[in-house]
């Protein structure tokens, strides 16, 4: 149980990395290039939030493979843990955009 757990944390920690990093560097070049940095940085984070959850779950259709060889077989704890690990990656890289948002226009306002 401490290994599924271990690596639902790590999906969704790699896919919200991968979602606020694409993030800060294309406002980093979106300023060196005089262009908007903050909806820059918004357009990015919603664009690159499917690319974070198959980074995140390996970057190939594996673990859709393992689900449907699973299910075929009538093994449904396999494929229900798979099924959760990208629901994580897809929490995290929602996360990592909310983030985005959120610093691109303001945070908390006093």
């Amino acid at each position: 149980m401490a290994a599924f757990l271990t690596k639902l944390i790590l999906h969704y920690c790699i896919a919200l990395g991968v979602v606020v990093g694409a993030s800060m560097l294309a406002g980093i070049a979106a300023t060196m290039t005089l262009q908007p940095p903050s909806s820059t940085m918004k357009g990015i984070a919603e664009n690159i939030k499917i690319w974070a959850i198959v980074a995140s779950i390996g970057g190939t259709i594996d673990p859709i493979r393992a689900i449907e060889t699973n299910f075929l077989e009538g093994q449904i704890n396999p494929a229900i843990k798979q099924i959760l690990w990208i629901v994580s990656a897809f929490l995290g890289a929602q996360a990592g955009v909310k983030l985005v948002q959120w610093i691109c226009d303001g945070g908390f306002r006093s």
